[in-house]
This record gives C-alpha cells, structure tokens and sequence, in this order.
C-alpha cells in the first residue's frame, strides 16, 4: 500500500513565556493507505503539534509534508478537502440539535440540500445516533457528544481521518463504544491517524504507531514489533528503602535492569529471560541482604516498557513533567 502521509524533518518552535521552545525536532514518520496509526506520547511530546500541522491548522518551520499526495503548505485546501479532523475539544454548536450540526457541515462541504440529507441520515444509521439526534448538543453526554464530532467530521466521506486525543473524559462504557466505532470506519477502508497519551488505547486500536517524546519518534512499529524488541519478561518489585542497594546487588545477575522512583515508594524493573524461573533465585539475593519485598510483579514488556528503555524515564514520569508551553497549549498543541 502507498504512504497516504509523508513527513520528513519536520520542525516547528513557539514563543513561551520568553523562551523559544522547539515543539518539533526534525519528526520523521510515514503512513500507508488502511492504517490506524497512532501517535503516542507523553503531554508536551508534540502529539497535537504534529497533527495541527498534518490538517493545515500550523505551518511548519521546517520540513516536506504530505497529506493525500498534498503539500500542506502549498496544497492547503486540497488536503482540507481529502481530510476529516476532529479536535480534542470537537466542533459542535451547544445550541443547535445534532441534526442541525451535521445539515450545517455538509452544507459547508458543498452537498446539495437534498443529498446532505441524504448524507445525514447515512451517518445517523451508521453511528447510531438517532436517540439524540434531534436534541440540543448542549444536553450530549460526554459519549453522544464525541459520537456526533465523529460523524462531523466523516460528512464529507474523507478517506483520512484525523482524531486528536478521541476520549478523555469518557466512561469506559463510551470509551469502548467509540474504540468499536474507529474499528468499523477502519474496516470500511478509511485511513484513521489518532493521537493519544493511553497506552491501552495505543496498544488496542493502532496496527501501528510512533512514540513521540520530545519533539522526535523515539520508536516506530506495530505495537507487537515495539514490544518484541524486550525480548523476556518483566520482574517489578516494589521496595520501601534499600532500593540502590538492591540495584547494585541484582544488576550482576541481570540482563536489564532499571530503578523506578515514585511517591510512595521506589520500584525495580528486571528483565530477564525467563522471570518464572529466575525470580526465587532473585528473591533469594534480596532477602540475603536483608532487603524486604512489599510488592511482586510478573509481565510480558509492555509500550510503557518500550518508552522506558527508549527515554530512560516510565511514561507515568512523563506525563509529570510540565512543557514549558503548558500555559498556552490551546494555541500551540
């Protein structure tokens, strides 16, 4: 299948707070035709900069983009035309009725009354909207509400579709509802690039993805091909104290290991070949030493392990880390 998205060096900074920040550091990844493709990463990795800019929301500083066989620079409306995009905080009007929505939208788009009508009522079928579709948007819950950006943005049939962060805020009940809803879109032979900072939701709907940090893909693969590069398992021991020393004691006997600070206590990560059979040998050296264990866990590597070796921090830490842009994300990403 051809690449549907082509993005080479690509490059943007901001103005904040004084400071100039480089948001994107010369990204690089591609997208084929019937892909979900995820970007995942921490908030502040660049996620929302780099779709901004794939919808013609930004013009990058540097770099050669291209969306549907478009430049997003040269070819803006061209690519606003091949494109669906719906935004962390969606496009609906409270007031109208989600009828109302979606008649407005496609009349935008260009469709004839009667075959925006005909369009609509498509869409109400497919996503299942009827139930509220004639109510005020403004009386949605969280759920109906991203059901109808959903369908906002498939009015004008767009074979790509972009979603910025698609369920924050919802219920695990919509969340899985709307995870169903990507899945049929993408069997119907639409190409969907979401972004996201979930790594279930990464791991469950992308058949492929980049992990973003920074500014930069840090790694890119099916979520399989990413997990396999840990080759074994993960032993997690939750310590209260002696956590260096138990690092020092272990890191001999150990392919991989990693120290993991947190709150309420600190964490060692082991890899290991095969943790069923190594962890009493491991336990054993602990207790030794005198070094008590609150916490046990075995795992197959996960895309939170993934990041970890790749930006030598958890991702749990990186969602900590505030961007220096933080206070003007809705401007930048």
């Amino acid at each position: 299948m051809h690449d549907v998205i082509e993005v080479e060096n690509l490059s943007k900074s901001f103005q904040s707070r004084g400071k100039q920040v480089e948001a994107l550091r010369g990204l690089h990844m591609r997208v084929k035709e019937g892909e979900i493709f995820g970007l995942l990463g921490p908030n502040g990795a660049g996620k929302t900069t780099t779709l901004r800019i794939l919808t013609t929301l930004l013009s990058p500083d540097e770099g050669r983009i291209l969306v549907a066989g478009f430049n997003v620079v040269r070819e803006s409306h061209r690519v606003r035309a091949a494109i669906g995009f719906i935004s962390q905080k969606g496009g609906t009007d409270s007031l109208s009725s989600g009828r109302e929505n979606l008649l407005l939208q496609a009349r935008l788009y260009g469709l004839s009354y009667g075959a925006a009508r005909k369009r609509v009522a498509e869409l109400i079928d497919t996503l299942d909207l009827a139930p509220f579709i004639d109510r005020l948007a403004i009386t949605y819950s969280g759920g109906q509400r991203r059901k109808l950006d959903l369908a906002l943005g498939l009015v004008h049939k767009p074979g790509l579709l972009f979603l910025d962060e698609p369920t924050p805020g919802l219920d695990p009940q919509s969340r899985a509802a709307l995870w169903e809803e990507v899945r049929s879109l993408h069997a119907a032979g639409t190409t969907i690039v979401l972004t996201t900072h979930y790594l279930d939701e990464a791991d469950h709907l992308c058949s492929r993805l980049a992990i973003v940090n920074a500014g930069v893909v840090v790694a890119e693969g099916s979520p399989a091909q990413l997990k396999q590069q840990i080759v074994g398992d993960v032993v997690t021991l939750g310590l209260s104290s002696a956590a260096r020393q138990a690092e020092h004691l272990l890191r001999p006997h150990v392919r991989e290991l990693r120290l993991i600070s947190e709150a309420e206590a600190e964490k060692l990560q082991v890899y290991v070949e095969n943790g069923e059979e190594r962890l009493p040998a491991l336990l054993q050296l602990l207790n030794s030493a005198g070094i008590a264990v609150h916490t046990i866990s075995l795992s197959r590597p996960s895309l939170d392990d993934v990041f970890l070796r790749q930006t030598g921090f958890s991702f749990k830490d990186a969602e900590k880390q505030t961007p220096l842009w933080e206070g003007n994300h809705e401007a930048i990403l």
